[in-house]
């Protein structure tokens, strides 16, 4: 059980997850390499599992997992019970982890850090991810939050629709002239199959999925990748390919005459849930509460469809 591990053997397979190696991890805990290893592997001797892969840098294992959840949440709870005692603490800002997709970092999470209270000195450590990745962060244990794409609930934790970012099909209007037949009258699932078009990375399967809606096929194989939100919009923009783009980054260069809709009032929703720790912590909550209140001004609501 949990309250049978040693804490100072939790604490240490924390700090080898956090600092990547097991010589970083006894730096930072100012020991020596050989006691991270004895306390390692005597926390593996007592669960009985294999808790650490040995690679560099070092991961998890699924168990092990388990364990780094139980020391984070658990260094919270410390830090909590200090400030409540009075008791001074490490002198260190709290640390608050979180998993967010590319589109959300470049169109409405950023803002959402701007609003939590500034009560106590707090440190944002964001992971990208793609929405449908950023869940296995949090079941790792990797970070306390996730803005991801699935309403299941992580075990520990706690899920809340935040709303849909909606994507819309666009390309520059010369692009759009040469390869899509636009002005010529051209339906458009006649030559999108053979367009050159614009992906985020291999994962990304938007376009595709858009494609397929037209023609039952994916989108062409002529694709430039570009793992950036904004890199991403600049290249549509600039006429490499055509690409679904968030609607809050579309809009405005499509008032500019910049990107042209491939199918006007036609668009693509994500589903984004926040999913955090179930775990009375004020200043996790306080971003929590941030976040869906700056998705609620922009990202689209059921209500107001």
């Amino acid at each position: 059980m949990m309250s049978d591990l040693p804490l100072d053997q939790v604490r240490t397979l924390l700090a080898v997850v956090d600092e990547g190696t097991f010589d970083a991890a006894a730096a930072a805990l100012h020991v020596t390499p050989s006691a991270i290893s004895q306390r390692i592997r005597s926390l593996e001797q007592r669960t009985g599992r294999v808790l650490l892969l040995r690679t560099k840098p070092v991961r998890p294992t699924e168990s092990g997992a388990i364990v780094v959840r139980f020391a984070r949440r658990l260094a919270r709870l410390e830090d909590e019970a200090r400030a409540e005692l009075g008791m001074p603490g490490t002198g260190e800002p709290t640390r608050l982890s979180v998993a967010v997709n590319a589109d959300s970092l470049a169109t409405w999470f950023l803002p959402a850090l701007t609003r939590v209270p500034s009560g106590q000195p707090l440190c944002f450590e964001l992971r990208r991810a793609d929405e449908d990745h950023t869940a296995a962060l949090l079941r790792e244990g990797e970070v306390m939050a996730a803005v991801t794409s699935s309403p299941e609930p992580v075990a520990g934790c706690s899920v809340r629709a935040l709303g849909r970012l909606r994507y819309l099909p666009v390309a520059a209007p010369a692009f759009a002239g040469r390869w899509l037949g636009e002005g010529a009258g051209t339906p458009l699932h006649e030559v999108i199959g053979a367009a050159p078009v614009v992906v985020f990375d291999r994962n990304d399967d938007f376009q595709d999925d858009f494609a397929r809606g037209l023609t039952g096929a994916p989108a062409g194989s002529l694709r430039h990748s570009v793992p950036s939100s904004e890199g991403f919009v600049a290249a549509v923009a600039a006429g490499m390919g055509w690409g679904m783009v968030p609607e809050v980054q579309a809009l405005p260069l499509l008032r500019e005459g910049r990107l042209v809709s491939l199918l006007p009032g036609r668009g693509v929703d994500l589903p984004l849930f926040w999913q955090q720790w179930r775990l009375d912590f004020p200043a996790l909550g306080a971003l929590a509460e941030a976040g869906a209140a700056v998705a609620a001004e922009t990202l689209r609501q059921a209500a107001a469809d």
